[in-house]
Protein backbone atom coordinates (compact mmCIF):
# COMPACT_ATOMS: atom_id res chain seq x y z
CA UNK A 1 0.00 0.00 0.00
CA UNK A 2 1.71 3.47 -1.36
CA UNK A 3 2.45 6.21 1.43
CA UNK A 4 0.03 9.61 1.69
CA UNK A 5 0.75 11.99 -0.06
CA UNK A 6 2.14 14.79 1.86
CA UNK A 7 -0.05 17.68 2.72
CA UNK A 8 1.37 20.36 0.90
CA UNK A 9 1.15 18.28 -2.22
CA UNK A 10 -2.80 17.48 -1.21
CA UNK A 11 -3.13 21.29 -1.03
CA UNK A 12 -1.33 22.38 -4.29
CA UNK A 13 -3.61 19.55 -6.21
CA UNK A 14 -6.86 21.13 -4.87
CA UNK A 15 -5.92 24.91 -5.24
CA UNK A 16 -5.20 23.60 -8.86
CA UNK A 17 -8.36 21.63 -9.47
CA UNK A 18 -10.07 25.39 -7.81
CA UNK A 19 -8.50 27.27 -10.08
CA UNK A 20 -9.24 25.01 -13.51
CA UNK A 21 -12.96 25.38 -11.96
CA UNK A 22 -12.51 29.24 -12.14
CA UNK A 23 -12.37 30.08 -8.54
CA UNK A 24 -9.62 32.78 -7.72
CA UNK A 25 -10.95 34.15 -4.38
CA UNK A 26 -12.27 33.04 -0.72
CA UNK A 27 -14.78 35.29 0.44
CA UNK A 28 -15.86 33.55 3.34
CA UNK A 29 -13.80 32.38 6.53
CA UNK A 30 -15.95 29.78 7.11
CA UNK A 31 -17.24 27.17 4.50
CA UNK A 32 -20.82 27.00 3.31
CA UNK A 33 -23.04 24.11 2.41
CA UNK A 34 -23.92 25.28 -0.84
CA UNK A 35 -26.35 21.99 -1.90
CA UNK A 36 -28.35 23.09 0.82
CA UNK A 37 -28.38 26.64 0.45
CA UNK A 38 -29.82 26.03 -2.70
CA UNK A 39 -32.86 24.80 -1.35
CA UNK A 40 -33.62 27.94 -0.14
CA UNK A 41 -35.28 30.41 -2.27
CA UNK A 42 -35.71 33.79 -0.97
CA UNK A 43 -38.37 35.84 -1.14
CA UNK A 44 -38.91 38.42 -4.32
CA UNK A 45 -38.02 41.54 -4.02
CA UNK A 46 -40.51 44.31 -3.89
CA UNK A 47 -41.61 45.31 -7.44
CA UNK A 48 -39.82 49.17 -8.34
CA UNK A 49 -42.28 51.60 -9.54
CA UNK A 50 -40.28 53.34 -12.27
CA UNK A 51 -39.91 56.93 -11.58
CA UNK A 52 -41.88 59.73 -13.54
CA UNK A 53 -39.93 61.71 -15.92
CA UNK A 54 -39.80 65.74 -14.63
CA UNK A 55 -41.89 67.51 -17.35
CA UNK A 56 -39.71 69.33 -20.24
CA UNK A 57 -40.91 72.93 -21.20
CA UNK A 58 -43.67 71.97 -24.16
CA UNK A 59 -45.80 73.72 -26.15
CA UNK A 60 -49.71 72.10 -26.45
CA UNK A 61 -48.58 69.60 -29.19
CA UNK A 62 -46.40 68.20 -26.87
CA UNK A 63 -42.45 68.80 -27.22
CA UNK A 64 -39.90 71.47 -26.47
CA UNK A 65 -41.51 74.97 -28.20
CA UNK A 66 -38.65 75.72 -30.19
CA UNK A 67 -40.75 78.10 -32.42
CA UNK A 68 -41.80 79.78 -29.38
CA UNK A 69 -38.18 80.01 -28.10
CA UNK A 70 -36.83 81.47 -31.79
CA UNK A 71 -39.97 83.74 -31.69
CA UNK A 72 -38.70 85.09 -28.53
CA UNK A 73 -35.34 85.65 -29.64
CA UNK A 74 -35.98 87.22 -32.86
CA UNK A 75 -37.94 90.13 -30.60
CA UNK A 76 -35.06 90.55 -28.34
CA UNK A 77 -32.66 90.24 -30.93
CA UNK A 78 -34.04 93.16 -33.03
CA UNK A 79 -34.57 95.27 -29.77
CA UNK A 80 -30.84 95.36 -29.33
CA UNK A 81 -29.43 98.45 -30.58
CA UNK A 82 -26.26 98.13 -30.55
CA UNK A 83 -23.75 94.97 -29.87
CA UNK A 84 -23.67 95.54 -26.12
CA UNK A 85 -27.22 95.91 -25.94
CA UNK A 86 -27.05 92.18 -27.73
CA UNK A 87 -24.65 90.65 -25.71
CA UNK A 88 -26.90 91.48 -22.82
CA UNK A 89 -30.08 90.04 -24.42
CA UNK A 90 -28.25 87.06 -25.03
CA UNK A 91 -27.36 86.78 -21.36
CA UNK A 92 -30.99 86.99 -20.00
CA UNK A 93 -32.23 84.43 -22.49
CA UNK A 94 -33.96 81.71 -21.32
CA UNK A 95 -34.70 79.56 -24.63
CA UNK A 96 -31.94 77.54 -25.31
CA UNK A 97 -31.01 74.66 -23.41
CA UNK A 98 -27.36 74.78 -23.11
CA UNK A 99 -28.33 77.81 -21.01
CA UNK A 100 -29.54 75.21 -18.07
CA UNK A 101 -26.95 72.26 -19.14
CA UNK A 102 -23.88 73.56 -16.99
CA UNK A 103 -22.45 76.39 -18.63
CA UNK A 104 -21.18 79.29 -16.36
CA UNK A 105 -22.27 81.87 -18.11
CA UNK A 106 -23.43 83.29 -21.79
CA UNK A 107 -20.20 83.68 -24.15
CA UNK A 108 -21.00 86.06 -26.78
CA UNK A 109 -17.94 87.25 -29.22
CA UNK A 110 -15.00 88.95 -29.20
CA UNK A 111 -13.05 91.59 -31.60
CA UNK A 112 -13.49 94.90 -33.92
CA UNK A 113 -17.38 95.88 -33.95
CA UNK A 114 -16.64 97.77 -37.46
CA UNK A 115 -14.92 94.51 -38.82
CA UNK A 116 -14.59 93.55 -42.08
CA UNK A 117 -14.51 89.83 -41.34
CA UNK A 118 -16.87 88.10 -39.63
CA UNK A 119 -15.57 84.31 -38.19
CA UNK A 120 -18.12 82.00 -37.16
CA UNK A 121 -17.12 79.07 -34.76
CA UNK A 122 -19.43 76.20 -33.41
CA UNK A 123 -19.74 76.55 -29.67
CA UNK A 124 -17.39 77.78 -26.25
CA UNK A 125 -15.41 75.04 -25.18
CA UNK A 126 -14.38 74.95 -21.55
CA UNK A 127 -12.07 77.60 -21.24
CA UNK A 128 -14.26 80.02 -23.61
CA UNK A 129 -16.96 78.90 -20.29
CA UNK A 130 -15.00 80.16 -17.67
CA UNK A 131 -13.40 83.93 -19.35
CA UNK A 132 -16.84 84.29 -21.14
CA UNK A 133 -14.93 84.87 -24.31
CA UNK A 134 -15.07 83.28 -28.04
CA UNK A 135 -12.03 80.89 -29.04
CA UNK A 136 -9.65 81.69 -26.27
CA UNK A 137 -8.17 78.09 -25.73
CA UNK A 138 -5.42 76.56 -27.29
CA UNK A 139 -7.66 76.47 -30.75
CA UNK A 140 -8.35 80.52 -30.30
CA UNK A 141 -4.83 80.64 -29.60
CA UNK A 142 -4.23 79.11 -33.16
CA UNK A 143 -6.59 80.87 -34.97
CA UNK A 144 -5.13 84.36 -33.69
CA UNK A 145 -1.77 83.36 -35.26
CA UNK A 146 -3.58 82.25 -38.41
CA UNK A 147 -5.18 85.33 -39.00
CA UNK A 148 -2.68 87.77 -38.23
CA UNK A 149 0.17 85.96 -40.50
CA UNK A 150 -3.21 86.53 -43.12
CA UNK A 151 -2.92 90.26 -42.54
CA UNK A 152 -6.41 89.76 -40.40
CA UNK A 153 -5.22 91.05 -36.96
CA UNK A 154 -7.43 93.28 -35.31
CA UNK A 155 -10.26 92.91 -38.56
CA UNK A 156 -12.23 90.21 -37.36
CA UNK A 157 -15.55 89.92 -34.96
CA UNK A 158 -15.18 86.39 -33.51
CA UNK A 159 -18.52 84.31 -32.34
CA UNK A 160 -20.18 81.70 -32.76
CA UNK A 161 -23.50 79.26 -33.71
CA UNK A 162 -24.43 78.91 -30.30
CA UNK A 163 -23.70 80.87 -27.21
CA UNK A 164 -23.78 78.30 -23.81
CA UNK A 165 -21.04 75.90 -23.68
CA UNK A 166 -23.05 72.30 -24.54
CA UNK A 167 -21.80 69.63 -22.37
CA UNK A 168 -18.76 67.50 -23.25
CA UNK A 169 -17.93 70.09 -25.53
CA UNK A 170 -20.38 67.72 -27.82
CA UNK A 171 -21.46 69.47 -30.71
CA UNK A 172 -24.39 71.76 -30.44
CA UNK A 173 -27.91 69.99 -31.98
CA UNK A 174 -29.55 71.96 -35.09
CA UNK A 175 -32.40 72.66 -32.44
CA UNK A 176 -29.91 74.92 -30.04
CA UNK A 177 -28.68 76.39 -32.76
CA UNK A 178 -32.23 77.35 -34.86
CA UNK A 179 -32.95 79.03 -31.15
CA UNK A 180 -29.44 81.09 -30.80
CA UNK A 181 -29.54 81.96 -34.75
CA UNK A 182 -32.02 85.24 -34.36
CA UNK A 183 -28.83 86.78 -32.14
CA UNK A 184 -26.37 85.46 -34.61
CA UNK A 185 -28.05 87.19 -37.23
CA UNK A 186 -28.55 90.52 -35.74
CA UNK A 187 -24.93 90.49 -34.70
CA UNK A 188 -24.08 90.16 -38.27
CA UNK A 189 -26.17 93.00 -38.65
CA UNK A 190 -24.44 95.36 -36.43
CA UNK A 191 -21.05 94.25 -37.33
CA UNK A 192 -21.79 94.23 -40.96
CA UNK A 193 -19.06 92.65 -42.07
CA UNK A 194 -17.98 92.15 -46.31
CA UNK A 195 -17.56 88.39 -45.52
CA UNK A 196 -18.15 85.47 -43.41
CA UNK A 197 -15.32 82.62 -42.45
CA UNK A 198 -17.14 79.51 -41.10
CA UNK A 199 -15.02 77.68 -38.93
CA UNK A 200 -15.50 73.96 -38.92
CA UNK A 201 -18.16 71.97 -39.93
CA UNK A 202 -21.16 72.43 -37.70
CA UNK A 203 -20.45 76.24 -38.45
CA UNK A 204 -20.93 75.68 -42.04
CA UNK A 205 -23.72 73.28 -42.00
CA UNK A 206 -25.76 75.57 -39.88
CA UNK A 207 -24.93 78.58 -41.70
CA UNK A 208 -25.17 77.42 -45.22
CA UNK A 209 -27.81 74.67 -44.20
CA UNK A 210 -25.84 72.11 -46.70
CA UNK A 211 -24.73 68.69 -45.27
CA UNK A 212 -21.46 68.00 -46.79
CA UNK A 213 -18.90 67.49 -44.76
CA UNK A 214 -16.21 70.35 -43.71
CA UNK A 215 -13.28 68.68 -46.60
CA UNK A 216 -15.75 68.83 -49.33
CA UNK A 217 -16.87 72.60 -47.95
CA UNK A 218 -13.92 73.93 -47.20
CA UNK A 219 -11.99 76.56 -49.35
CA UNK A 220 -15.18 77.24 -51.51
CA UNK A 221 -17.71 80.14 -51.66
CA UNK A 222 -20.85 80.25 -50.93
CA UNK A 223 -23.64 82.77 -50.32
CA UNK A 224 -25.04 83.11 -46.90
CA UNK A 225 -28.46 84.61 -47.05
CA UNK A 226 -29.99 85.07 -43.65
CA UNK A 227 -33.42 83.51 -42.54
CA UNK A 228 -35.63 86.90 -43.15
CA UNK A 229 -33.60 87.24 -46.72
CA UNK A 230 -32.70 91.20 -46.02
CA UNK A 231 -29.01 89.91 -45.66
CA UNK A 232 -26.77 88.65 -47.78
CA UNK A 233 -22.70 87.89 -47.66
CA UNK A 234 -19.77 85.74 -49.32
CA UNK A 235 -19.38 82.81 -47.07
CA UNK A 236 -15.90 80.52 -47.14
CA UNK A 237 -15.92 76.92 -44.87
CA UNK A 238 -12.39 76.13 -43.47
CA UNK A 239 -10.92 73.67 -41.14
CA UNK A 240 -11.35 74.12 -37.07
CA UNK A 241 -8.02 75.08 -35.77
CA UNK A 242 -8.75 71.96 -33.04
CA UNK A 243 -8.59 69.71 -36.23
CA UNK A 244 -5.91 71.56 -37.30
CA UNK A 245 -4.09 70.52 -33.75
CA UNK A 246 -5.15 67.04 -33.86
CA UNK A 247 -3.82 67.22 -37.43
CA UNK A 248 -0.72 69.18 -38.48
CA UNK A 249 -0.54 67.82 -41.89
CA UNK A 250 -4.59 69.68 -42.83
CA UNK A 251 -3.20 73.52 -41.67
CA UNK A 252 -1.32 73.89 -45.22
CA UNK A 253 -5.36 74.02 -46.41
CA UNK A 254 -6.71 76.08 -44.01
CA UNK A 255 -3.82 78.25 -44.72
CA UNK A 256 -4.57 78.25 -48.47
CA UNK A 257 -8.49 78.96 -47.75
CA UNK A 258 -7.60 81.99 -45.46
CA UNK A 259 -4.93 83.26 -48.38
CA UNK A 260 -8.24 82.71 -50.89
CA UNK A 261 -10.61 84.68 -48.03
CA UNK A 262 -7.99 88.04 -48.01
CA UNK A 263 -7.47 88.13 -51.10
CA UNK A 264 -10.73 88.77 -52.40
CA UNK A 265 -11.29 90.99 -48.96
CA UNK A 266 -8.48 92.98 -49.97
CA UNK A 267 -9.58 93.77 -53.53
CA UNK A 268 -10.28 97.31 -54.79
CA UNK A 269 -13.88 96.34 -55.04
CA UNK A 270 -13.73 95.06 -51.79
CA UNK A 271 -15.02 91.53 -52.43
CA UNK A 272 -17.94 92.54 -54.70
Amino acid sequence: MSQAAPFDRVAESLLAFWAEAGVDAMLHDTPIDRIEAGKFVPPKPPEKKPLAAAPAPSRAGGGPDVAGAVAQARQLAAGAQNLEALKAAIAGFDGCSLKFEGARQAVFARGAADAPLLVIGEGPGAEEDARGEPFVGRAGQLLDKMLAAAGLDGRVFITNTVFWRPPGNRTPSALEQAVCQPFLERAIELVSPKMLLLVGAPSAKSMLKRDEGILSLRGRWFEWRSEAGNLELPAMPTLHPAFLLRQPGAKKKAWSDLLTLTERLDRPDRGA
